[in-house]
């Protein structure tokens, strides 16, 4: 009898530290279950697919579709990549990236390659797209934190089993046996653990702390960049370099939003206000080397946006007359999220 109390006492820890080791492994499994398949087109057949970059490589790209068929496009000068809808906006071909789903369209060729006419997208997809290649990175590391958990569960069970053929023996090791169970146990809650911390930080990929905003000012009906707002740009490119330098730039996201006073039409402050964003964006990336996959979509408020002050003045009119450079950073991949969620 005391033989038997001894196994239970055994068995039952062993036992949960098996069930956490497979519903690891169904999880696994269930996220890796693909049905993918190439799809060759002839020679010469005009050809539309639709679905999600599953790769890319130089001028060319893999698209899969819901059902798994994957087709190789390859991309040439003369293909024209845009957006979807009335107000489409032309992107470069360096906008195409994994995880983007677009709808493209060309001709086969002789290697059963689809060769794009044009590429199309939706810039919600895009801004999606870009928050998954910044991803890539942690996925692959919560990838390795499962399969640690599914080897943990696979050596307690032998553990187990390996002990339980001890007592059957010799009831003098039961103890020993008891302390290696709780070994084993203990195992298992540190994958549990790490796995939930992995999975909280997924959670935390769509919340951002504002780390800087910084005004840079434009004169009345100009998007110039003059040394005044050239002396703004330059002073906060300089400290996020810096801090990039000292480790703080993890998961890091720039926002350009561009405003305008009440002066004139507001159609026109509108693109007014564009044009001063797209100048200021254009001015970090050719001074400061700025890597776009980081910048979030750019806006034009235009003078619907926040006011910074009072528009009846001349002095608050050239507050409002600005863009704004938001410097966010991504709580799940700076792993800032809180212990209990968002």
């Amino acid at each position: 009898m005391r033989v038997g109390k001894q196994i239970k006492s055994i068995a039952v820890p062993m036992a949960l530290a098996l069930v956490l080791g497979l519903i690891t492994a169904v999880g696994a499994s269930a996220q890796g279950a693909r049905n993918v398949h190439p799809v060759t087109v002839p020679d010469g057949q005009k050809l539309k697919v639709q679905g999600v970059v599953s790769v890319r490589n130089g001028d060319a790209f893999k698209v899969r579709d819901i059902e798994g068929a994957e087709t190789s496009v390859v991309m040439t000068p003369s293909t024209k990549v845009s957006s979807h809808g009335i107000n489409k906006k032309a992107y470069a071909v360096t906008f195409i990236m994994r995880g983007l789903r677009l709808q493209a369209q060309g001709k086969g060729d002789v290697h059963g390659n689809l060769v794009a006419d044009w590429v199309k997208f939706d810039e919600q997809d895009l801004r999606s797209a870009q928050a998954l290649e910044e991803t890539n990175e942690l996925a692959e590391e919560n990838k390795a934190r499962l399969e640690a958990a599914e080897q943990t569960a696979r050596e307690a069970k032998a553990e187990a089993e390996r002990m339980a053929g001890q007592i059957a023996e010799n009831t003098a090791l039961a103890t020993d046996a008891r302390a290696r169970a709780d070994a084993a146990q203990a195992q298992a809650d540190a994958a549990f653990k790490s796995a939930a911390m992995a999975n909280n930080r997924i959670n935390g990929l769509d919340d951002y702390d504002m780390i800087k905003t910084t005004p840079v000012l434009f004169k009345l009906n100009s998007a110039v960049i003059d040394p005044t707002a050239k002396a703004a740009i330059d002073e906060v490119a300089t400290w996020a370099v810096e801090q990039r330098k000292a480790g703080n730039g993890n998961g890091w996201m720039y926002q350009v939003v561009g405003f305008a006073d009440t002066s004139g039409n507001t159609a026109r402050n509108r693109s007014l206000s564009e044009r001063r964003a797209q100048a200021v964006i254009r001015y970090l990336v050719n001074t400061y080397n700025m890597d776009l996959r980081r910048l979030i979509q750019p806006f034009g408020y235009g003078e619907e946006g926040k006011h910074a002050a009072d528009n009846t003045t001349a002095a608050g009119r050239a507050k409002n007359r600005r863009v704004e450079i938001i410097i966010l950073q991504n709580k799940g991949i700076a792993n800032t999220v809180s212990s209990g969620g968002r």
